[in-house]
């Protein structure tokens, strides 16, 4: 088989229909020419309408829905356990479909793993031997396949379970072995169906963590199904969301959450945690509080008074976060005479990474002298976080206004002071005021 780093999806699903009856084939004909589900019911079930999307190497892809919307039915298509009734199904650059028994087998065995809702393992087998069963599959060695096996469950947490039964295990700890399982055998693709909805809300959040730290480790492709949008904004790099067979959004969680494809979408998002689907990149605002550190004391403590602030920050010529100035500071430094900003630099209170998520930028933003600085991989300051845009981001509403400007925190010097202060020393002063950065 071809390598899949040298291609461009993992998955790719074009026009694939899934319909079970009688008739199907007549079926799929009707919906290509604009029947509905309904309207074709007495040929079959369709299931799975019209759906394409593909895969990209290394993402997880959620595909959501509820109860009869086809995702699990859609699943079973994408490593042919169910027969695709119309349409192609691509693993890596090959089709499946139309595949013999013996040929879906090995794709199954080589480049997929499934994990299922209830566990499904062996309950007279160990742990250890679950873990090891797809390598078994794959004719892989005793020793070799119990050792990777062995790695792989101290990797899940169940060193010391490997001789036990799974009839011992909690729920949590049998989907562990689950997981184990399906990394042991190193296949490029997951599967996973419903794999976390059996679990207590604790242990289902737990098994989330865990299976993103893997994924991000080891840089698998991972096809997951839920019901649950909120797992599928924690997990998904991309969701599709399903309804009566049918795929009606596909995009990223932001996209989803900030633009619903119509009101079957926005009902469900209307009750998802925002907090823990935004990121500090989606909500943040242009820095306006910025002075070069070139500027000199002058310039910072104009613009101060122009944006009717207490601080602001302070950038290199690269736009690089050097760290925060405050008014009287400024104030005491024009005074003196000083030309050099950096004798009352201090270090900026609150710094984030654009996707860190905004739950856990409330607490910053409460110790915070200025909004929360958004840097970038260069500690380049990229934009600012304030406290009205995060509150403003949990009820879905805009944050920005042409009445009153997203400037924190107020002045500790009355403007008229600052105004007086650069009038009386502007004469005398040598400084070059620079530019705003």
């Amino acid at each position: 088989m071809n390598n899949p780093a040298t291609e461009g999806f993992a998955l790719s699903v074009g026009h694939a229909y899934k319909v079970f009856g009688r008739r199907p084939k007549e079926a799929v004909k009707r919906l290509r020419n604009g029947a509905s589900r309904d309207e074709v019911r007495p040929f079959g079930t369709a299931a799975v309408i019209d759906a394409s999307f593909d895969v990209n190497v290394g993402e997880i892809f959620v595909v959501m829905g509820l109860s009869g919307s086809g995702k699990s039915t859609l699943i079973r298509m994408l490593n042919g356990l169910g027969e695709t009734t119309d349409g192609s199904i691509t693993v890596f650059g090959h089709e499946i479909v139309g595949m013999s028994d013996a040929e879906l087998r090995e794709v199954r065995r080589e480049r997929m793993s499934m994990v299922f809702q209830h566990f499904a393992l062996f309950p007279h087998r160990s742990v250890l031997d679950n873990a090891a069963y797809g390598l078994e599959v794959q004719g892989v060695g005793l020793e070799e396949r119990r050792t990777r096996a062995r790695s792989w469950l101290e990797r899940v947490g169940l060193k010391g379970w490997e001789d036990s039964l799974p009839g011992e295990l909690s729920g949590g700890m049998q989907q562990r072995v689950g997981l184990a399982r399906a990394f042991a055998a190193d296949t490029e693709i997951l599967l996973m169906d419903e794999a976390f909805s059996a679990l207590d809300p604790l242990i289902r959040r737990e098994m989330q963590e865990l299976l993103v730290e893997l994924q991000q480790e080891l840089g698998k492709t991972i096809v997951f199904i839920t019901h649950d949008l909120n797992e599928a904004m924690f997990l998904g790099d991309r969701i599709a969301v399903m309804r009566d067979g049918r795929i009606v959004q596909l995009g990223t969680p932001n996209d989803i959450l900030t633009d619903p494809a119509n009101d079957y979408v926005a009902q469900f998002v209307q009750d998802v945690d925002r907090a823990r689907v935004l990121t500090a990149g989606d909500v943040m605002e242009p820095p306006r509080a910025v002075v070069a550190a070139s500027a000199g004391p002058r310039a910072a403590l104009r613009t101060m008074r122009d944006l009717q602030t207490a601080a602001c920050f302070v950038t290199s010529s690269g736009r690089k976060l050097l760290g925060v100035v405050r008014d009287k500071d400024m104030l005491r430094l024009v005074r003196e005479g000083s030309a050099d900003i950096q004798d009352a630099l201090k270090p900026t209170p609150s710094i984030v990474s654009p996707d860190q998520l905004i739950a856990e930028l409330f607490e910053l933003a409460v110790e915070s002298h200025l909004p929360v600085a958004v840097v970038d991989e260069q500690d380049r300051l990229i934009g600012v976080v304030p406290r009205v845009t995060l509150l403003a981001s949990l009820a879905n509403l805009p944050a920005t206004t042409t009445e009153i400007p997203i400037i924190e925190p107020t002045p500790d010097v009355p403007s008229a002071i600052i105004t007086q202060t650069l009038e009386e020393t502007g004469s005398a002063s040598t400084e070059t005021e620079g530019s705003l950065a």
